[in-house]
């Protein structure tokens, strides 16, 4: 308390005694003792409310111990078991956890990670992806303002992910590396890399190309083949040596019938090998007879056309030609889809061809295009001239019915320059996003499709959707995303297939590594998107003959079942709603391919790296004994005392308010018991 608080309640107390003494003793030459006790009722009174007023508080100190953390990052990939550390690692996190001078110093927490961070004691090693990086992300902001030494136990063998032996540039913790395995170099050979399309177009050829490593110091010689089924495809002999340890195969296949052709790549181990399964890569491709083809059609340069084309090829079923408003016109029938670029009066020829076949068609609106003319050529729709532009952005349309799309965050892309200004239709349209102004959506379309005397036609009232991609890239270090949406939007132009109310989105084959989830949505008898239907997969492995039924997950704007347990095979399935009684069927093939068990040794570089550049250590699993003494005794991570100065007043106000009210009311029964009021 200060000193000058300490004044007021001295003067207080003089005040209320003067107050409560000049009431009651003046012109009175002595005083009873029912007066003297009005006397002291009073100056109670009086004190506490100028005590209430003057509100005296004193400081108190609080002082604490805060111990940091120790966190514990163990890699729960199947590459661990496959690697046999799985028991070594059971051991040593147990024996941290259940040190008592650890846990006397450190707030001690296990993390496991795979594809991704899990706070969880619980050890299986069947994680079948492995990203260090996105862990350390995370744990970064976990531990943002704390100490918290952390213990990597891992083999360091990412599969996917940006390289984490330079993580420490955003986390600011010391990482000590265990490492789960050994230097000792094993005699090996391995397909490194396997690249081929996914889609090959029939009758014609498809390339492969296969690099090749070996690790050892003789000169060995082995086999590359091919299989499809039972039968060889393509063999070669290769040759290694320590100086040529890598070979890159570059051939070709034919594709001679539709369909998915699942093959197997196999370099024939040496006799000595410790790891055949690196031995062996299967891969497929599916066979299509026909390649969609997409003309854009415009009279200028402009960025969209570029982004576009590629959007559009990602998909290798796909080609874009680049034309002009007059060499279209004898190339009509090339085309599945025609894209018309900010049209002018020179497409007058284009618009007649398109009407007269009734081709299906993608028009992009923009600053350019003259729309006088558009509207004299057009009867399904009309728009307002103003000779004014506006910015707008997207906002989706999670009720949008003609095929399925997902929500990329449209409100975050930058805005697309258009005309301002209303639009008309005289036919039912229906709208993927809505225009925005300053995240305000108005009730226009931005991008609209409609079908109308059995064409299907597309509207995008806006140019530079060139930075959507760019956009889309900068946020997820991809372009899928965008390319995903215009595929499905550029699908759905260029097929004339009869809009159903179940659609279904699934790959024709996958991966055993990756996660396999089919994706449903079910409308309506008016094509509005309906959460209440139950929808079921019912699946059968076609080698086993097994079947298994598994309800839809009902996730955002569709359903979605995860099927990433099944085992490596071909399926055919079934997915059906319970009560309209709809269904569809289809096929895929799960490829047997474990990435996690690629690995012979542990990646010591990296982990070793990654502990120097952060100021830790790395010990090897084998050489573990110190790992504990060097934390105990590291005075970076010392239990640090924290005090906090907490302002309590000296009497509660609450309790004042009581005195004063006993006070006076004591003081008034009195008086009125002794007859004086």
């Amino acid at each position: 308390m200060s000193s000058i608080t300490l004044l007021y309640i001295i003067l207080a107390v003089i005040f209320a005694l003067f107050l409560a003494g000049f009431q009651y003793f003046k012109n009175k030459k002595s005083m009873s003792k029912l007066n003297m006790l009005f006397l002291l009722l009073r100056f109670i009174t009086y004190l506490s409310v100028l005590i209430l007023l003057i509100n005296p508080k004193f400081e108190q100190l609080i002082i604490t111990n805060e111990k940091p953390n120790l966190v514990l990052a163990i890699d729960n990939s199947n590459s661990v078991k496959h690697l046999k550390q799985d028991q070594n690692v059971l051991k040593l996190v147990n024996r941290l956890t259940e040190n008592a001078d650890l846990n006397k110093k450190f707030n001690i927490t296990s993390y496991t990670f795979g594809d991704d961070l899990q706070a969880s004691d619980s050890l299986t090693f069947s994680e079948r992806e492995t990203n260090i990086n996105e862990a350390f992300n995370k744990l970064g902001q976990i531990y943002k303002n704390t100490i918290a030494p952390t213990i990597l136990i891992s083999d360091g063998n990412q599969t996917y992910g940006n390289d984490y032996a330079f993580v420490t540039n955003a986390y600011k913790q010391p990482v000590f590396s265990v490492i789960l395995g050994d230097t000792i170099s094993h005699t090996d050979l391995k397909i490194q890399q396997l690249n081929v399309n996914k889609y090959a177009y029939l009758k014609n050829k498809f390339p492969i190309e296969t690099i090749l490593v070996y690790n050892g110091n003789s000169a060995v010689n082995t086999r590359f083949v091919v299989k499809q089924g039972g039968n060889i495809v393509y063999s070669e002999t290769v040759n290694f040596s320590k100086e040529n340890n890598s070979k890159v195969l570059n051939f070709t296949l034919p594709a001679n019938s539709v369909g998915v052709k699942v093959y197997t790549a196999v370099l024939e181990p040496l006799q000595n090998e410790m790891n055949t399964i690196n031995n062996v890569k299967n891969f497929a491709v599916e066979v299509i007879n026909e390649k969609t083809k997409v003309a854009i059609v415009s009279d200028f340069i402009h960025p969209d056309l570029g982004a576009l084309k590629k959007s559009i090829e990602t998909n290798e079923q796909r080609s874009v030609s680049f034309l002009n408003s007059k060499t279209i016109l004898n190339q009509f029938n090339d085309f599945q889809l025609v894209i018309l670029y900010q049209p002018n009066v020179n497409f007058k020829p284009v618009f007649e061809v398109l009407n007269a076949e009734n081709k299906n068609r993608f028009t992009i609106i923009g600053t350019k295009t003259d729309l006088n003319f558009l509207n004299n050529v057009v009867d399904a729709y009309k728009t307002e001239i103003t000779k004014q532009t506006e910015s707008y952005q997207g906002i989706s349309n999670k009720n949008y019915a003609s095929f399925l799309i997902e929500d990329i965050d449209f409100e975050s892309f930058p805005p697309l320059q258009s005309n301002y200004g209303s639009t008309t239709f005289s036919v039912p349209v229906e709208t993927l996003l809505y225009k925005s102004i300053n995240n305000v959506r108005i009730n226009e379309p931005l991008l609209a499709s409609f079908e109308s005397n059995g064409k299907r036609e597309a509207l995008l009232f806006g140019e530079n959707i060139w930075q959507w991609r760019a956009h889309t890239f900068l946020n997820t270090k991809s372009f899928i995303q965008f390319d995903d949406f215009i595929g499905k939007l550029v699908q759905y132009l260029a097929s004339n297939k009869l809009r159903t109310r179940l659609n279904l989105d699934y790959q024709s084959f996958y991966n055993g590594n990756s996660n396999i989830v089919v994706k449903a949505e079910f409308f309506d008898k008016n094509y509005v998107f309906d959460s209440r239907e139950t929808i079921n997969i019912k699946i059968k492995n076609n080698l086993s003959g097994e079947e298994k039924t598994i309800p839809f997950v009902l996730k955002n704007n569709n359903y979605q079942v995860d099927l990433s347990t099944l085992k490596p095979a071909e399926y055919s399935f079934t997915v059906s709603t319970t009560k309209e009684k709809i269904s569809k069927s289809g096929n895929f093939t799960i490829l047997d391919y474990n990435v996690e068990q690629q690995f012979l040794n542990a990646d010591v570089t990296k982990l070793q790296r990654l502990a120097t550049n952060s100021q830790g250590e790395s010990f090897f699993i084998e050489n573990t004994q110190n790992l504990e003494s060097k934390l105990l005794n590291d005075n970076r991570f010392s239990i640090v005392q924290k005090s906090t100065k907490n302002s309590l007043p000296l009497i509660d106000w609450v309790y004042l308010l009581i005195i004063i009210i006993l006070s006076l009311t004591t003081e008034w029964f009195l008086r009125k018991y002794n007859g004086l009021i």
